[in-house]
């Protein structure tokens, strides 16, 4: 007998996780239409390598200092909100950005800019998290998904605008008020009322047991503190893949391996639309098997693949180890995330907003160390970091949730959205 389908998601249900998906896509959109303009921008104020490398490194360091404000953010104003809020005041630091007279205008916006959008990724993911808990199956990966969409929807339209020489601010003015007005279309669907904060009682932990669970009852505060730990090192992993295929494969491919340019990009390219696909098949993995199986075999797959790239270098063999780590890595950071969001004892929003800005720290620390080993003993070496990230994840994958999606049953309603306050 074939498996039975889960039964059609209430419409509000649906309008919510459309709402959330909307938010994810302008996310990845706006700094995306920027990216394009920066030769540009560098060349017109006159800007030394240093200069522009100090510049937009305020952009991460922006995220640094104001992300740990999310989790307050969240629970004062809603999750919903901050999100909406951050879009609109990220656009508009990258609109200054883009019309900058000057170094420290540049870097003063970029750094505004990013405060905003770590502000943004905590509140965002946090209410995906609440559709997601009105569901009671996966679809934060689906979210990720989205936002990789966005990114090269933003991308596209940066490199048209600068194609055209379409003046930075007439484009991003656009890209401006399109995203905020998708953004704005997109509150009035997202889930109404407080951020959840209550505990499960034991009553209700049972009558849910199999389903995306709420959160869970306290437990010990060391143990607490250690699966956070274990949770921060599984995202940093993810992280510090998707930072190899940005940062070094094509200087790896092309320096070491002898690629051309146009074929080295391809080591980037694998990786992250293998890594897309990833995240669109995630959700039914997570599902099926458990965040745990999942993303046990995806390090698995990524420590063996990126391995077995840098033991036998090739091209075509260092584009599908590159590509196997974007597939095993898909779900990580969505899994991390959910993990730090549920664990008791912290209050709403807390546990996301930590785990969301030590990851940002990977991104700031992993180009760094990677080169120091690449100047001392060689950038195959110093990829090495990948399969050991892979590692990684499959020992402290136990923490990880076991429970899958419940049986469907027709005609199954799941809980009802709260009502506004």
């Amino acid at each position: 007998m074939p498996p039975t389908s889960p039964p059609q998601a209430p419409r509000e249900y649906r309008a919510a996780r459309a709402a959330v998906a909307a938010l994810f896509l302008t996310n990845g959109a706006i700094l995306a239409n920027l990216l394009p303009r920066y030769p540009q921008l560098k060349a017109d104020l006159g800007l030394s390598n240093a200069q522009y490398g100090l510049a937009v490194a305020a952009f991460p360091s922006g995220a640094m200092v104001a992300g740990l404000a999310a989790g307050a953010l969240i629970r004062r104003f809603r999750s919903s909100r901050v999100a909406v809020a951050g879009t609109l005041l990220t656009s508009l630091g990258v609109l200054v950005a883009g019309l900058a007279s000057s170094w420290w205008v540049l870097a003063a916006s970029l750094f505004f800019a990013g405060g905003m959008d770590a502000i943004t990724d905590v509140a965002q993911n946090s209410h995906g998290l609440r559709v997601q808990r009105l569901y009671g199956r996966s679809i934060l990966n689906s979210f990720h998904a989205v936002w990789s969409i966005g990114a090269v929807v933003g991308g596209l339209m940066g490199g048209l605008a600068a194609g055209l020489n379409v003046h930075r601010g007439l484009h991003l003015g656009f890209s401006a008020l399109l995203f905020a007005g998708v953004s704005l279309m997109a509150l009035r669907y997202t889930i109404p009322g407080p951020e959840p904060i209550v505990t499960v009682e034991p009553e209700a932990a049972a009558a849910h047991q199999g389903s995306v669970p709420a959160r869970r009852p306290p437990t010990g505060r060391g143990r607490i503190w250690l699966m956070f730990s274990a949770l921060v090192l599984i995202a940093v992993g993810g992280i510090l893949v998707e930072d190899a295929g940005m940062t070094w494969a094509a200087v790896y491919l092309s320096g070491t391996l002898g690629a051309t340019a146009a074929v080295a990009s391809f080591g980037f390219v694998a990786l992250v639309g293998a890594q897309f696909v990833g995240r669109l098949l995630g959700d039914g993995m997570v599902d099926r098997f458990g965040q745990r199986a999942v993303a046990r075999a995806g390090g698995a797959t990524t420590a063996l693949g990126m391995n077995a790239a840098l033991l036998f270098p090739s091209i075509p063999g260092t584009i599908a180890g590159f590509a196997l780590a974007g597939f095993g890595v898909a779900t990580l950071v969505p899994a991390a995330m959910h993990g730090a969001d549920e664990l008791p004892g912290l209050s709403a929003g807390t546990g996301l907003t930590v785990i969301s800005w030590l990851m940002r720290l990977g991104f700031l620390a992993s180009p760094p160390l990677v080169g120091l080993v690449a100047d001392n003993v060689g950038l195959r070496v110093g990829l090495l970091g990948v399969p050991l990230a892979g590692t990684i994840v499959v020992l402290l994958s136990g923490v990880l949730a076991t429970v899958r999606a419940p049986a469907a049953s027709p005609g199954g309603q799941g809980p009802s959205l709260p009502q506004p306050h």
